[in-house]
């Protein structure tokens, strides 16, 4: 998977108190090309959502803070999801270790989602295996 995933601790990306402290942690995610988001995307969740590979220890239903970046777009798209589902360590069929990160029902993230979905294109379809559920 040719995404980029570094976690920040949340004082240096936003000024708050680290995430010891109960404020969602921060997770810069970057697809450089369009295969890799295909692989970490999720259109069974109703608002959208992506895999985000991490080591991590999530809890179902935690709050994360995503800076996403597309494929070709310099913007980088703030996302204030959820933890959906988590592929352990040394899951099975060699799935990458991390979380699934549901999108929340909002306008901007709507668009977000249909932005996702042009750059995927038909490809949304394909029977490829990606890292999601």
């Amino acid at each position: 998977m040719n995404a980029t995933s570094s976690r920040l601790p949340a004082a240096a990306a936003a000024g708050s108190p680290a995430p010891s402290s109960g404020r969602p942690s921060v997770i810069q995610l970057v697809f450089r090309e369009k295969n890799a988001l295909y692989a970490a995307y999720v259109p069974v969740l109703a608002d959208g959502g992506l895999f985000v590979p991490t080591t991590r220890d999530y809890r179902l239903g935690e709050d994360i803070y995503l800076l996403l970046s597309l494929p070709d777009d310099p913007q980088r798209y703030p996302v204030a999801g959820k933890i959906a589902w988590i592929t352990p360590p040394n899951a099975s069929g060699g799935r990458t270790q991390g979380v699934g990160v549901r999108f929340p029902n909002d306008d901007k993230t709507r668009a977000l989602k249909v932005k996702i979905e042009e750059i995927l294109g038909t490809s949304i379809s394909s029977s490829k295996p990606t890292q999601t559920i």
